[in-house]
């Protein structure tokens, strides 16, 4: 387990509010595929010592969400690529990202996100994209890569297939949408663990919050898979960006006071887990957390 402070001694952070500012601030106002204009922002890190706190974020309340975020990673983790697949992870909301009309439009079978979708790179990865070659199981080989070559500095995994995420003028990808995140350097620096996560495009008031809590849960589980303990959390949005619909909700979050991090565990039952396969959601549990209240229906686009 990271050696988190006493919550009364964590610093409170700023770093998301911080990203959010930088965009309202610096942004440029761009249109989008998605018919709503948003401001975006080329490059923006947030680092997240974990002595402070996981990178949950206070600004609202999360918490009736961490934990499904958890459980999709997890699936992901698995290989699920199909509705099917991620509802028995308890994912019941990628409905609106593999509908009727866009999977047989990539020539896909109903409720398939397709060979470029994110379970699909972590645990089959190929170019092979209609062959029968059952791909490469990134994940358990990075465990094995730091346990093994804890100064190699190759201990990396990618949810991007090119074939797959190929697309031009009259050619459609062969997933449903491509992936914005997942992109992980796990590196030891002086016996200690430190994960950076590189996201393609980040909605930073939506997915952004649900993406950070999922990878601080992947620092914990590779922290437990290979004895290091994880210290530092890093993300890194390439493009960063607030729709224009959701920019009264993002006002709202930046009137709010900073506060301390909360504490975000592997569980007893989670701790006898000796697969990166075998954790679940429920092997999680996040206390110390004292947001800000929640902010309801923040538009999300597909």
């Amino acid at each position: 387990m990271p050696n988190y402070l006493p919550y009364a001694e964590r610093r409170p952070s700023t770093e998301y509010a911080d990203m959010l500012r930088a965009i309202r601030t610096k942004g440029t106002r761009v249109q989008t595929k998605q018919g709503e204009d948003a401001w975006a922002l080329a490059g923006h890190a947030m680092r997240f010592p974990m002595e402070h706190g996981a990178a949950v974020i206070t600004e609202r309340s999360i918490a009736n969400f961490y934990d499904k975020a958890i459980g999709e990673l997890c699936a992901f983790i698995n290989g699920a690529r199909t509705l099917d697949e991620l509802a028995a992870f308890g994912c019941d909301w990628w409905g609106p990202w593999a509908t009727p009309e866009k999977t047989s439009s990539r020539g896909l079978a109903p409720g398939d996100l397709g060979p470029g979708s994110y379970g699909h790179a972590f645990h089959n990865f190929t170019t092979d994209l209609d062959g029968d070659d059952p791909g490469f199981d990134q994940l358990p080989h990075l465990i094995e890569k730091l346990k093994a070559l804890p100064l190699d500095r190759t201990a990396v995994m990618s949810p991007w297939i090119p074939n797959a995420n190929h697309r031009e003028a009259g050619i459609k990808s062969r997933n449903t949408i491509a992936p914005c995140h997942g992109w992980i350097h796990a590196m030891v620096l002086g016996d200690k663990l430190h994960l950076v996560h590189n996201q393609r495009s980040g909605d930073t008031p939506v997915g952004v919050p649900s993406n950070m809590v999922q990878y601080t849960a992947l620092g914990l589980m590779i922290e437990q898979l290979t004895g290091y303990e994880f210290v530092e959390y890093v993300h890194w949005i390439q493009y960063a960006h607030i729709y224009a619909n959701q920019v009264e909700h993002v006002d709202e979050m930046l009137t709010r006071e900073a506060k301390p991090l909360p504490t975000l565990e592997i569980t007893e039952a989670g701790k006898r887990i000796t697969d990166v396969h075998d954790f679940r959601a429920e092997h999680f549990v996040l206390t110390d957390y004292d947001p800000h209240p929640s902010i309801p229906r923040i538009p999300v686009l597909t």
